[in-house]
């Protein structure tokens, strides 16, 4: 990459024939000057109005595929690509147009921003735009941060380790992309007295001196949670989150041992090894829509507040609808769903979100992207039952229901039948009243009340002669003589 990159000039003389980036950081809005990027794979930038470090930002010859050619190779090494839009612009104009771009996005609305994704500069390799930004997309659009080349397989044919074994059990997209092997993987270690074999995850990191170190992951018994993780002390709520759910659920103010630099972040357990893991909050990504519901801006601050979102009305691959809970997970760097036997924690999230979302109990006037209109919501309201058609599915498929606000809970109730007509439909009949009263209340009906034999289901008549010579019979007082 280095012989791509234009050296700075000393003097402030500037040559259009060369190219520069600028970036804008998705999450805080800011546009600044791209710089290069450190030996960790952190992106080095400075704001447009720093005019000590002006002369220092990249250059690249605008002349044949050079740029495209360094932007795939940059983007590739940098830590979180994802997180950031890069636009490729004239050195000469660069400053200005940072300024300008500023001024726009502080400005426009989600649609106009939107709008930039088309002056948008991508790598080469990159077919699937990072816009998409749906929960399915987890890690597979992610790009790749390494090469196979720069692993070091003289290291990892000392575990029993090499490039086709890994393919063959699918471990080398995720390690290339930066992420820990989605799988635990069995390695031997020869000790020279001894050899030890044991399953671990493995991982790709950089080192200091920028070479790829390979990394095991062992598995723990149980997680260290007494002892103080990064400045941390775990609460009692903490360790239950954790032990339940493998997500803490909080950001909390973590210290770089290395830097002692206060890092904002969400901590979880490695449910394969036990292993503590934490992710600063500034990188935390939420998708703007997850399995057919779409997210708003409340919904999406739980989330990168670390906390657990109950969703209702999702739908599956299948087409069936289905209520999860979702949660960020640090180990994994996306949110994922928490499919959780536990029904009371479960419960107890979902009453922990209704607290927060719904303490004024007020009912939504939209239910599943369908408004409704002034009549409907009076009724709904006020707890009433209310139709509604129009709603669609993830798949586009239209479908049509009731709902039913329920005040002490503000929670809304969906159903494909009336309420009422469920209850209508579950009431006893006539003929299972008659055949419980006589059979376990001691009552008695006039058409049957001299059979001796209990009735039968829905029996309001003698069932047999027997039943109907019985029924005939009339007793006489005790003591008349016949």
């Amino acid at each position: 990459m280095e012989d791509e990159l234009i050296n700075p000039q000393q003097n402030n003389e500037l040559k259009p024939s060369t190219d520069t980036l600028i970036v804008l950081n998705i999450h805080t809005n800011q546009v600044e000057m791209v710089k290069g990027i450190d030996k960790e794979g952190n992106l080095q930038k400075f704001p447009p109005e720093d005019k000590k470090d002006n002369d220092q930002f990249i250059r690249v010859d605008k002349h044949g595929d050079l740029f495209s050619n360094f932007f795939s190779n940059f983007y590739r090494q940098l830590k979180n690509p994802t997180h950031f839009n890069f636009f490729k612009v004239s050195e000469y104009d660069a400053v200005n147009t940072a300024k300008d771009l500023q001024r726009y996005v502080d400005q426009a609305s989600p649609t106009e921003k939107e709008k930039l994704q088309d002056y948008e500069v991508l790598p080469k390799s990159n077919n699937n735009p990072k816009n998409q930004n749906t929960m399915d997309n987890n890690t597979e659009n992610q790009e790749y941060r390494f090469q196979p080349e720069q692993i070091d397989w003289k290291t990892m044919e000392k575990f029993g380790l090499n490039q086709e074994k890994l393919e063959k059990m699918n471990a080398m997209d995720s390690l290339l992309k930066g992420f820990k092997t989605n799988r635990l993987i069995p390695i031997t270690i020869n000790l020279g007295t001894a050899v030890s074999k044991m399953d671990v995850r493995l991982s790709l990191q950089t080192g200091d001196t920028g070479q790829v170190a390979v990394h095991l992951h062992g598995i723990r018994k149980e997680p260290n949670l007494n002892n103080k993780f990064l400045g941390h002390e775990f609460t009692d709520e903490d360790k239950k989150n954790l032990k339940e759910t493998g997500n803490m659920g909080r950001v909390v103010d973590l210290i770089n041992p290395k830097t002692d630099e206060i890092i904002p972040s969400v901590i979880s357990r490695d449910r394969l090894t036990n292993e503590l893991v934490a992710y600063r909050a500034e990188y935390m990504k939420v998708p703007d829509e997850i399995k057919g519901i779409k997210l708003d801006e409340h919904q999406k601050q739980i989330l990168l507040e670390g906390r657990a979102l109950y969703l209702e009305g999702m739908t599956s691959k299948k087409g069936e609808l289905f209520d999860a809970t979702v949660q960020f997970n640090a180990d994994k760097r996306y949110v994922e769903f928490l499919f959780n036997n536990n029904q009371a924690m479960q419960q107890s999230q979902q009453h922990k979100q209704q607290q927060t979302q719904h303490t004024d109990k007020e009912a939504p006037k939209v239910f599943r992207g369908k408004e409704l209109d002034d009549s409907q919501y009076e009724k709904f309201k006020a707890g009433q039952t209310v139709y509604v058609d129009g709603l669609t599915d993830a798949k586009g498929k239209a479908y049509q229901g009731y709902i039913t606000f329920n005040k002490e809970t503000s929670k809304t109730d969906f159903s494909f039948t009336h309420p009422n007509k469920l209850k209508e439909e579950a009431k006893p009949t006539e003929d299972y009243k008659i055949q419980t009263a006589v059979n376990t209340q001691g009552k008695t009906n006039e058409a049957t009340k001299n059979v001796k034999e209990p009735l039968e289901s829905k029996q309001q008549q003698p069932a047999n002669k027997q039943q109907e010579d019985q029924q005939k019979k009339v007793r006489k007082p005790r003591g008349q003589k016949l």
